[in-house]
């Protein structure tokens, strides 16, 4: 063999691409072009990158390439708003009735919120709480009906024997006079239907009431004590306002801070704390941006409201002033969070008001630097505006549900929160749940073994004076408990076991209208209420079928349904730029965010007249 037979010839070594085992085995052209095509199909539409997240997408694509479907060509336009949707609201009503079966052991909360679509129709969409999640119901089109107490009544009636009546624990709605009034008619209706107004309407309310106090003469002791709390978040504003407004004052700003300063609505949910908060996050960018050259150096028309700018942000009192806002309105925040969820915190609330009460009282006492038995002016006012709204939500529901707490009648947890009554020496709660038990249980003789079941429990009497049934008044939750130990107090289990499972706002209801806009866009204002409606019941519903499995809390589809809507994706959101999500979300806000913001109510106005200020 000669040498020049014994030559590497590389040209002799190569293989063609469609020769190449590699390539045969994984595809990898065709991987690249479905790739491309899927990408081409976000870009064109403008479709979020979060939905790359939906595992209803990842199926979708999964099935099509691991199932040989010869000339399948995807559902059309006609396909797609018709018989698809049609047979798919269908599909969602029947894996939906395992969790309508259980309402009838644990019981239903109705919530219903007003709302406007893109063409000023006026709608009131309803949806059922229980403790395996949030179901969407309904959302009923108003136009052309005046929408007094008796057509809202009349709508609640309707859907509670829908849901069915003997399912229906509560109906919560806002505090609008219009929603009491018809509150009011369906109790009349159904004795054991409670109309709760919304705990987190209630605080926002209170919350505007001391931060946006009025200058009225109903009001004018209130003012003259909270007004400095007014300029505080007007100056804020001005502050926010001018460095938005202003592209060169932006452009330092982003130099200094990543955070961004929020325009939050003051139709939100505790919009000058939240606003307040931010500003307090970034103080030292704000203070860094007004010293440097950069602002000394830049000239405008605006040269005094700068330099007022810059007196405010350098000024130790003016922050002084945000920290206290911020520290004695910081408990009702909290508790504004703690009831803006899903979960169930009917039994709590009664707790929360008093607890919230309490640190509000000793923060400003703090700041004020005086004794318990001295006079507090400002605080006299706060006190007022607070237990006036206090009077407005209490309720007879409250009561009980709190009575039912088994740790609230533990004589070592009494011990440990020496300002709190417990429930069996309370009079208010006392004679609440007297009346609220009349209602449950209209039967004298059947409410009469209530209430020697309700004093056995209350007083640790009998089978409830076992160790580990104390005990374990502090160790688990109200509904573990009371399936272990309620079996001595049957009637009393049942009642308790309806009531402790449920929430205490509709906030829900109100969230809702934004998977509502979501859906129902300005893009697509010619879509008729009932296709909107069927869209918005699958949509809803399937988030709600999601989250009820264990993958939703796994792999990459993580939380996939949280933020999606405004937010292009979750693996690299840093900070929170715009104000728009839930305050539901405590566990998406330590993953992703580090910032908290407030969820806005819609505008009821339109839908329901008179909503209260």
């Amino acid at each position: 063999m000669t040498q020049e037979g014994c030559e590497y010839d590389p040209k002799k070594r190569k293989v063609d691409g469609d020769d190449n085992p590699i390539e045969k085995a994984f595809n990898c052209i065709g991987r690249e072009q479905l790739d491309a095509e899927i990408a081409k199909m976000f870009y064109s539409a403008g479709l979020p990158f979060n939905l790359s997240r939906n595992p209803h997408y990842v199926k979708a694509f999964s099935y099509a390439t691991n199932n040989r479907i010869v000339g399948y060509v995807p559902p059309g336009y006609n396909a797609l708003r018709t018989t698809l949707l049609a047979k798919e609201r269908r599909r969602v009503e029947s894996s939906l009735e395992f969790t309508k079966s259980t309402w009838n052991s644990t019981g239903v909360t109705l919530v219903c919120d007003g709302w406007s679509d893109p063409q000023r129709r006026p709608l009131i969409n309803f949806m059922a709480i229980s403790e395996n999640g949030t179901m969407f119901i309904r959302a009923i089109n108003c136009e052309g009906e005046y929408k007094d107490k008796w057509f809202i009544s009349r709508l609640i009636k309707e859907v509670i024997m829908e849901v069915g009546f003997t399912n229906v624990v509560q109906v919560i709605t806002d505090n609008a006079p219009v929603c009491k009034a018809a509150g009011l008619l369906v109790e009349q209706a159904y004795p054991h239907i409670f109309w709760t107004p919304c705990v987190v309407h209630t605080l926002n309310l209170a919350l505007k009431n001391i931060c946006a106090a009025k200058n009225t003469d109903a009001n004018e002791i209130t003012y003259d004590e909270c007004h400095w709390i007014t300029e505080i978040a007007t100056s804020a504003v001005m502050i926010k306002n001018f460095i938005s407004n202003h592209s060169m004052r932006l452009a330092m700003f982003n130099e200094f801070s990543k955070l961004k300063l929020l325009s939050v609505a003051e139709t939100r949910f505790a919009s000058v704390i939240i606003m307040l908060k931010r500003f307090k996050l970034i103080k030292q960018q704000l203070q860094a941006m007004v010293i440097s050259e950069r602002w000394s150096c830049y000239r405008d028309d605006d040269f005094n409201k700068a330099r007022i700018v810059k007196e405010r942000l350098l000024d130790d009192l003016w922050w002084d002033s945000i920290d206290y806002i911020l520290a004695f309105t910081d408990p009702i925040y909290k508790m504004l969070r703690e009831c803006d969820t899903d979960k169930s915190c009917l039994h709590l609330v009664y707790e929360m008001w008093d607890t919230m009460i309490y640190q509000v009282r000793s923060t400003i006492y703090k700041h004020e630097k005086k004794s318990d038995n001295e006079d507090s002016s400002f605080w006299n006012v706060v006190r007022k505006v607070l237990e006036d709204r206090w009077s407005k939500s209490n309720t007879p529901l409250h009561c009980l549900a709190y009575s039912l707490n088994p740790r609230c009648s533990s004589k070592v947890w009494q011990t440990q929160h020496p300002n709190f009554t417990s429930p069996q020496s309370d009079l208010e709660i006392s004679k609440m749940r007297k009346l609220c038990l009349k209602r449950l249980v209209p039967d004298e003789d059947a409410r009469r073994k209530v209430n020697i079941e309700i004093a056995n429990f209350l007083g640790c009497l009998e089978d409830f004076g076992d160790g580990d049934c104390l005990q374990d008044r502090l160790i688990m939750s109200p509904m573990q408990w009371w399936t272990l130990h309620g079996p001595a107090a049957p009637n009393l289990q049942n009642i308790a076991v309806r009531l402790l499972a449920h929430v205490s706002s509709s906030s829900c209801s109100e969230r809702n209208w934004s998977t509502y806009a979501f859906v129902h866009s300005t893009r697509r204002n010619l879509i008729t209420p009932q296709r909107a409606q069927d869209l918005v019941f699958v949509h809803s519903n399937l988030r709600l079928l999601s989250r009820n499995t264990p993958q939703y809390m796994q792999g990459d589809t993580k939380m996939w349904d949280v933020g999606g809507d405004a937010f292009e994706s979750s693996d690299d959101v840093g900070i929170l730029e715009i104000a728009n999500l839930s305050l539901d979300e405590p566990e998406l806000e330590n993953d992703l965010f580090v910032d908290e913001v407030g969820e806005a109510p819609h505008n009821d106005s339109d839908v329901f007249p008179n909503v209260e200020d």
